[in-house]
């Protein structure tokens, strides 16, 4: 089998930080596939489920509803490893133009009240599995500690 592109990335180097992992055609539209990694792999813990699941409903929500960009998210969703979720909207679009909108993303998951959207047992097949405090946590640590100081280094795969 052929190696996919992810695979080649050098995992033990990664740092925090927001990645384009592919763009691809998709008819004549373009897509661009983030890596917004909130971990660095194998080298730190990793989101736990309950607050991964919940930055999933709180992240997904806040993108399809999102007043000048709900027209160009594609999906929003965990990485299997948990270290972090994968972004991807239509059009070609650079780590550093798509900052505004992953700033805005994780400063509304890091601040939310409520009730988690989607959690209940008619919406969602796992309902139950949620941690709310826990993700806004986990929202809050990556802007404050990431997003907000972000570098060159942190927006493009290292070679």
């Amino acid at each position: 089998m052929k190696t996919i592109p992810s695979f080649t990335i050098d995992h033990n180097r990664l740092k925090r930080g927001v990645y384009v992992s592919r763009i691809d055609a998709l008819g004549k539209e373009r897509i661009t596939t983030f890596d917004i990694r909130m971990k660095e792999p194998n080298r730190e813990p990793v989101i736990d489920v309950p607050a991964l699941h919940t930055i999933e409903h709180l992240g997904a929500t806040f993108l399809r509803s999102h007043p000048a960009q709900a027209d160009t998210i594609v999906y929003f969703g965990p990485m299997g490893c948990r270290t972090g979720f994968y972004l991807i909207v239509k059009h070609e679009v650079s780590s550093r133009d798509i900052l505004p909108l992953v700033t805005e993303l994780f400063a509304f998951i890091a601040g939310y009240e409520g009730p988690i959207p989607g959690a209940s047992a008619a919406e969602c097949g796992n309902w139950q599995n949620q941690d709310l405090p826990m993700a806004k946590w986990e929202a809050d640590k990556f802007l404050s500690e990431t997003i907000e100081c972000i570098t060159d280094e942190q927006l493009t795969y290292p070679r």
